[in-house]
This record gives structure tokens, sequence and C-alpha cells, in this order.
């Protein structure tokens, strides 16, 4: 029966540290903030070098058991855990400490429980289908081939989806057989506890240890141990640059899911209605605070108009305040420094002849909230065009010549999501495919589901997560050739 009081025990503990089911710490403390307010409403006792030593010395003992454990065994493992989840899901405090921490509506912190249920599901299904292959194409051989794990896998996850993304590496890391190690976000070091914990109920002692420090305390150690034998990072392209060089050394398997600046392409048969609606999402959901948010918005002439002015009017209608608040649609940013950092993408965008419009309700000045804001006539050299948000600034480009406004995309060297808008569906497909992206939604603004997929090109990283792909990423394969003896 799942306890409801778990969210509270992860609080009253205060320990960002799991090893086993006794969490320990005894590093320095760290704030935990809540963006609605800029005030601290809890804080952690952090881990250090000997925390990380400590799970990486049980994950690596729990490797030839875990590994060991039959396949429906692991299965069941992980939908005991959907399924708790699920349940906790159903009550407010753990979407409440979402929000607390990362400034997203409730509704938005509900629906991210929703999606990590369905990582655990989806991947204890995925491991169960995949069998051993048996090919008999070379005469009188037969070739086996079998999926093996990796080995202890190292996970560092960021603050913007605090629970599914740990999720989406978690699960297939354990799916395949994989001990955890798990470096949460600063952040929101919390949520992500209270995921650990919940594991910790149906896993065995070291096959997930969960440590929260600095990177040289936490990290390092378990990079540079031979026990580890892949690492999964989602984060900015500057910080995965150093983590691929921790890893290149040792030839860690390595998925890098990292920044974007991912297009919104307008086709000029699109419904400019429609269209807008869907950058509404592609552009404001989560704040704007996630790496496949739309960011180049490139708009055809011949729809310009009319798209444009029903995008602004839906900005203007926007109301930013307490993610608490069931009227809000936009709550606070949770890094502190990021209202400023929105504030100076505007301004070198209008320095440089955007037009900025804006809401029409003034923007709460307590807490970590910016402005939503359109660049109209967005100029292609700005930084709001060139480089990625994660926020709520949405640069709008209109362009006379599609290869032109490609080229601006492919110019920026990333290559994560992309969107596209039409009503030739074949058409938009078509532009879809000249996009360097790992992902696209065609006329939608939601294109991922843990069912398929999902990794990024260029400086938007490599490797993939979900689908089976997601699974094959901690998993290496034995092929054995027979043949009968004396044939």
């Amino acid at each position: 029966m799942t306890d409801f009081s778990i969210v509270d025990e992860v609080l009253a503990a205060r320990s960002a540290v799991r090893v086993g089911a006794e969490p320990d710490a005894s590093g320095p403390v760290l704030p935990v903030v809540d963006p609605a307010t800029g005030v601290a409403f809890t804080e952690v006792v952090t881990g250090g070098a000997a925390e990380a030593t400590g799970a990486l010395a049980a994950a690596t003992a729990a490797l030839p058991t875990w590994a060991a454990t039959p396949v429906p065994q692991r299965a069941a493992a992980l939908r005991a855990i959907a399924d708790d989840v699920e349940a906790l899901a159903t009550r407010p405090e753990w979407a409440a400490l979402i929000t607390r921490e990362t400034g997203k509506r409730l509704a938005e912190s509900t629906a991210e429980l929703g999606l990590t249920v369905t990582y655990f599901r989806v991947m204890a299904d995925l491991v169960e289908r995949q069998e051993e292959q048996r090919l008999t194409v070379v005469p009188q051989h037969e070739h086996r081939v079998a999926a093996r794990p990796v080995g202890v896998a190292a996970v560092l996850t960021p603050w913007n989806f605090p629970v599914s993304i740990p999720a989406r590496k978690i699960a297939p890391a354990l799916a395949a057989g994989c001990p955890v190690l798990f470096k949460p976000s600063e952040l929101t070091p919390v949520s992500s506890l209270v995921l650990a914990a919940v594991c910790e109920r149906h896993l065995p002692v070291g096959v997930l240890g969960t440590v929260l420090g600095t990177p040289a305390d936490v990290v390092d150690p378990w990079l540079s141990d031979p026990a580890v034998r892949a690492v999964s990072f989602t984060g900015s392209t500057r910080v995965g640059r150093l983590v691929a060089a921790q890893a290149a050394p040792r030839f860690l398997r390595t998925v890098l899911e990292l920044g974007g600046c991912a297009p919104f392409v307008v086709l000029p048969d699109a419904d400019p209605q429609a269209a807008a609606a869907t950058l509404v999402v592609a552009k404001y959901r989560n704040n704007g605070q996630s790496c496949i948010a739309a960011n180049q918005i490139l708009v055809a002439r011949e729809v310009a108009a009319e798209f444009t002015e029903a995008f602004v009017a839906a900005t203007r209608a926007l109301t930013v305040g307490d993610p608490r608040d069931p009227g809000t649609d936009l709550g606070p940013l949770a890094p502190a420094g990021d209202p400023a950092r929105m504030a100076e993408l505007v301004a070198e965008a209008v320095g440089k002849g955007a037009r900025a419009v804006t809401p029409n309700a003034p923007t709460p000045t307590v807490g970590h909230y910016a402005t939503p804001t359109v660049l109209l006539d967005a100029p292609v050299d700005s930084l709001a065009m060139t480089s990625e948000i994660f926020g709520p600034v949405a640069p709008v480009h209109v362009y006379d010549d599609l290869d032109a406004a490609l080229a601006l995309h492919h110019a920026t060297g990333y290559g994560l999501a992309g969107y596209v808008c039409g009503t030739d569906l074949d058409a938009a497909h078509a532009v879809a495919g000249r996009l360097r992206a790992g992902i696209v939604g065609v006329n939608t603004g939601t294109p991922n589901t843990p069912w398929i997929p999902f990794g990024g090109l260029g400086d938007s990283g490599l490797g993939y997560e979900g689908g089976r792909p997601g699974l094959e990423a901690f998993q290496t394969f034995l092929s054995v050739a027979s043949r009968p003896a004396g044939a």
C-alpha cells in the first residue's frame, strides 16, 4: 500500500543523499528556494566525495545480482514504482512540491507525474518484449544475439523536469539491469529525492544511490571509476561538453540531451489561428523552460499578419502569477537570474530593431517572474534568434523564401526539436525532414512520448532516450555464432 507521507518524510530528513534506504549526508547545507517568492522554504544537507564513493561501492556490489535478476522481476519492480507514483499523483503533496521548486503550474506538475508513470511502465513493457534473436543467415551456423546490461550507470539531471527526466533515464537503466548513480539538480532536489525514495521501496539496496553535491565531489569520482560504464546527462551544451570530455578517456556509453533552438515553421498554407494556438503550447509550456520549446518562429509572409495578430493576442491575454493559482498561465522561472537574462535578450533584440509586445496585465515584482514578450521583426542576428532562450520570449521572423528561413535554423548548430504547421501534411512532413532535429511536431506543440526515441544532433548532443533506443542505451549485445561439432 502506498504511504502518502513520503513527501513529508523526505522533507523532514533534509538529506540530499540516499544510499540504499538510509538517507545520510554530511556536506554543506543547500537552501531550496520557492521562485514564486524568491525565499527558501527548506534546506537540504548535501553530500561529498565520501557519500559519492559509498554510493558507487553499493552500486558496484549490487551489479551482479541486479544484472542476473530475471527480466520479469525487474519489470515487476518498475511497474510497482509506477503504481506508487500514480497513487501519489492523486494527492496534492508531490505536485505542490514540484511547483514550489520549479515555478511550473500545478496542472503541469501533475502532468509530469503522469509522464513519470508512463516511463516506468513503457520500459517494463519494452524489456519484456525484448527477446534473444536466433538467426540462420550463414549455412550450418546459428547466430544468437542477446542483450546484456552495460554496467553501473551515472544519471545527471536538470531542474526543469525534476521527476520525469530522471524517470526517463532511471527506468531504462533499471530495466536493462544496470544499478544507477543519480545526481539531481541543486535547484530542485527535493522533488527528485521523493522519486528516489519511491524507487528504493521496490529495489534491492545499492541498485539506486542518490547523491547531491558539487560535480567535483560527486560526478568526478563516478566518471573516473572503472565500474561506471554509462553516463546519461540532460542540461546545457556547455556542461554537456564537460561531461563528454570526462567520459571520453574511458569510452563510456554516453547519452547527452543538451540545449536547443527549435524552429517553429509556419508554412504558407497553414491555418493561422491553429498555428498560433500550437505555438502558445510549444513556446509557453513549462514557462518556456523546456529544451524543446519553440525558439525561432519562422512565418511565411502569406499568413504572417493573421498568425501574428492571433499569437500576439494570446500572449497579451496571458496571466503571469502564482503557479498555485488555477487562473495563472505562466509562473516564475526557477533560476533567480533568468528574469534578468530574459530582459537582456529583449533589450538586445529591440536595440537591433525588433518591436516588443507584452501582456496587458503587469508582471509580479516579487519572485523570479519574467514578462512574456513577443519580438516582432526579430533581427536574424539577435541572440533571441540564434541561441537557446529557455524562457517566455518569442522572436518572430517573417520569411519570403523557405530555403533562407531554414538556413537560419541550420546556422544555430543546434538540432534537438522543431515544429512545422501546414494543412498539406505531405508538404509539412517534407519540411520536417529538412530540419536538423531529433523530434519534430507537425501541427502539434507536444511531440514527445515515452514510446518513441528522442535525442539531439550537433550542439544538442548525442544518443537517445525513450522507446527501444532508450532502453538499448544501457545495454550491450553479445553475438554468439555456433555450428554443429564436426560440421
